[in-house]
């Protein structure tokens, strides 16, 4: 999304432009704060979206970085990584799947999870059985496969002809995917919480009946946790709140912390569909994501800071249920779980200039689909500072 009070960004940059960038840059943060190179404080609601999970500069990942850093940082997917090994055995039990693909980003994890989907029904002697079933409004990547996957055209315009593969239902209308399912089908991709698409949840019953139309169609269920996952819906995986079992998950984002990595994580039998030479990365999984993703996991994995999430995330939802109830005719909902908020505005309003206004009120947030606010705080945000947020929201809400 494009903040329209930074379209006038024009700084002589040989930078692209493919980015309304906000006329501000920080040098240095630390927690949920940010400072600019003016010296002022901004509280990041925003995390990088939804990247840096333990806040700004976390001390055990910093050290982890720099004792990585002294010893080795890439040696490519030709040889063994032992710390690889590691976190993949984390994520694999996280998810009660058995192996993992690593990457670099989101889109390269949903781009594989794709391909990995195919490939275990090839592998099967379903050679036809290629189409991938989203949802709308889904936003899964901005390569050329994934803008396949997503239907709305402001991804889309310009970038022709689109791959084919990709079919699109209604999000939460189980009658339409059932009829749209066939043996042509590989795999069902969904977001838990669609996050790009305005911070929509799907319910539980929308999920449990996935699984079951996979299974009853003979396809293979597909997660993309990229944005909902690594604790910030309040579970390791924000699909755990409706008890199903995705085939492949899709992680991205909050895993490396602020570190670039992505990963996918399958079924043993999937997995074993790919052999060597089926696909690969040249940076995904080198030791020095592998050190910072291996802290992200053993914090975020505890049951208790879990369970602690859930309470300061509870609190953020009572606060924003009262910032609702009393702005009646300027928000129409408040959406999401855990610390992927969304406020949708109504129409009068607009989520890019309220994001600008906030960011004036020293707060960072993002805008997203359907004229909503999102909200991505890292995951050890407090009370006080949530405080500061809804008194900034509060100010914003009424000053508009």
């Amino acid at each position: 999304m494009v903040d329209k009070l930074a379209q006038d960004y024009s700084v002589d940059s040989a930078v692209m432009k493919t980015y309304g960038r906000a006329e501000i840059s920080f040098v240095r943060g630390h927690g949920c704060w940010l400072e600019s190179e003016a010296g002022e404080q901004y509280l990041d609601c925003s995390s990088g979206i939804a990247v840096n999970t333990l806040g700004h500069t976390h001390p055990q990942m910093v050290s982890a970085l720099i004792e990585q850093g002294k010893k080795l940082w890439h040696v490519s997917n030709l040889y063994r990584i032992p710390e690889q090994e590691n976190v993949a055995k984390s994520l694999a039990r996280l998810a009660n799947l058995s192996q993992v693909f690593f990457c670099n980003s989101g889109v390269e994890a949903t781009e594989a999870a794709v391909k990995i989907a195919r490939r275990s029904a090839y592998e099967r002697g379903e050679p036809d059985r290629t189409t991938i079933l989203c949802a709308d409004g889904a936003f899964h990547g901005r390569t050329l496969g994934m803008l396949a996957a997503t239907d709305r055209p402001i991804f889309r315009r310009g970038f022709g002809p689109i791959p084919s593969g990709f079919e699109h239902s209604p999000l939460g209308d189980l009658s339409a995917l059932r009829a749209k399912m066939g043996s042509n089908i590989a795999a069902i991709m969904v977001e838990p919480i669609q996050g790009e698409g305005g911070v929509r949840q799907v319910s539980s019953d929308f999920l449990v009946g996935l699984r079951n139309l996979a299974d009853e169609f003979g396809a293979l269920l597909i997660a993309d946790e990229v944005q909902a996952g690594i604790g910030r819906s309040g579970s390791f995986f924000s699909y755990e709140f409706s008890g199903i079992q995705p085939d492949i998950v899709a992680v991205a984002k909050g895993l490396g912390g602020g570190f670039p990595i992505g990963a996918v994580i399958t079924s043993k039998d999937v997995g074993e569909s790919m052999s060597p030479g089926t696909h690969g990365s040249t940076f995904g999984g080198n030791p020095l994501a592998m050190a910072v993703a291996k802290v992200v996991i053993d914090i975020v994995s505890e049951k208790t800071f879990l369970k602690d999430i859930v309470s300061r995330a509870s609190y953020l939802e009572e606060r924003l249920v009262q910032l609702y109830d009393n702005n009646p005719g300027k928000i129409i909902e408040v959406r999401g779980r855990g610390f992927l908020r969304g406020i949708r505005l109504a129409d009068d309003f607009d989520s890019s200039e309220m994001v600008g206004s906030l960011r004036r009120a020293k707060v960072l947030a993002v805008p997203a689909a359907e004229n909503t606010v999102r909200l991505l705080p890292p995951l050890i945000i407090s009370r006080e500072e949530i405080d500061f947020l809804m008194d900034r929201l509060k100010f914003v809400m009424t000053s508009d």
